[in-house]
């Protein structure tokens, strides 16, 4: 069965050990660490406001801890940056919506709700406005046309956008010759024919998202984008972000050799999933002609999240292999589970953890992260 995004991903529901709720501080360190720029970005909207309802969207929310981050974000720099010379009008009222794809788990958010009000206005505190504020759900791809035309002032997305629409045309299924066999993305190994397949999903999707986003803004809105990146422009990258999915490709092969997958199965499985380098984002934003770059910013985080040292140690491979593989089961359990069988995750990330430890005994392992803010023309 060929993968769907639409239908089939999502992360890891519930509230167990191996849940996205429980396993998603990588996501809540690259909220935390776009703050200032997103307080940036929010004033400058909010100053060029001319309307008196502040429509703002987080693509790809989530559920869990981490989705009402965003929002007390917005809410706190509003409130703390109100403008005194507006101070006899009624302040903004700010609707936001919380995009993602029709499987993610709406209703732990929508629970969560009342709670995070209460919790809001009591960290605002007496002295603070606390702008009127809305908050909706809206199930959907956003790579499609999410709003009416010039309805949104600010666009927000963390952790998301190096997903792609669709996997490779020309690498899923259907055949019995694969053209990426044995890994699951771009690793050493994956022909370059392959990588250019993986290329030009990017840039595709990309032009895509610029265009609808550019249609659903007001003029001169925002949108702040944070995802996964690669450190050189070189697409293989000496194994510096492809090893924790070629891991898990060699993790897949070992359960291949073992007689519990089947090889075709293996070969037939590609992650929709493309991390560009910072000048391929800047060269697709420039051939759209429709966003003015604020700034562009890379980051490291440790793969790790419980890890917060500097320095290139690791103090324990074992327990940090086991980190690595619930914070990754977390995010791609459901899509594996899709299409190998829900029965063979957990044997699955065991050697995924056991491979990732013999990783960080050599070298510690590091995500590269992109952010960039930019303005509709």
């Amino acid at each position: 069965m060929n993968m769907n995004m639409e239908r089939d991903f999502h992360m890891a529901r519930g509230e167990g050990e191996t849940s996205y709720l429980n396993n998603s501080t990588h996501q809540r360190k690259a909220l935390l660490e776009t703050g200032a720029a997103l307080e940036k970005v929010v004033r400058e909207v909010y100053a060029d406001l001319l309307h008196p309802t502040m429509t703002v969207v987080d693509l790809g929310c989530s559920s869990g801890q981490n989705t009402l981050i965003f929002v007390s974000k917005v809410i706190e720099a509003i409130g703390h940056g109100w403008d005194e010379r507006k101070s006899g009008c009624n302040p903004v009222e700010l609707q936001f919506f919380l995009n993602d794809l029709p499987g993610n788990d709406f209703n732990h958010v929508f629970r969560s709700l009342e709670r995070f009000k209460e919790s809001t206005a009591a960290d605002l505190g007496q002295n603070t406005l606390l702008p009127p504020f809305y908050i909706a759900g809206l199930p959907g791809s956003y790579y499609t046309r999410l709003f009416p035309r010039q309805s949104c002032h600010l666009f927000h997305s963390s952790y998301c956008f190096h997903w792609r629409s669709q996997v490779p045309a020309g690498l899923e299924g259907g055949r019995k010759e694969y053209l990426n066999e044995g890994n699951i993305y771009i690793d050493q190994t994956t022909p370059p024919g392959v990588v250019e397949l993986y290329r030009q999903q990017f840039r595709e999707d990309m032009l895509l998202f610029l265009k609808l986003r550019y249609e659903e803004l007001v003029l001169g809105g925002q949108m702040v984008l944070t995802f996964l990146g690669r450190k050189y422009e070189d697409i293989y990258n000496n194994g510096y972000l492809n090893h924790p999915w070629g891991l898990l490709a060699r993790s897949l092969q070992s359960l291949v050799e073992e007689g519990l997958v089947e090889k075709e199965k293996l070969d037939s499985f590609n992650l929709p999933m493309y991390t560009p380098s910072a000048n391929e984002v800047k060269s697709v934003i420039a051939q759209s002609g429709a966003f003015h770059i604020n700034h562009i910013k890379t980051f490291e985080s440790n793969w790790d999240h419980h890890d917060d040292s500097q320095g290139n140690d690791v103090e324990n491979s074992i327990q940090s292999g086991m980190n690595v593989s619930k914070s990754l089961r977390a995010v791609f359990g459901p899509l594996l589970a899709n299409h190998f069988g829900e029965s063979l995750l957990d044997e699955l990330f065991d050697k995924y953890a056991y491979h990732v430890a013999k990783h960080l005994e050599k070298e510690k392992g590091k995500y590269l992260l992109i952010r960039v803010s930019m303005k509709r023309r």
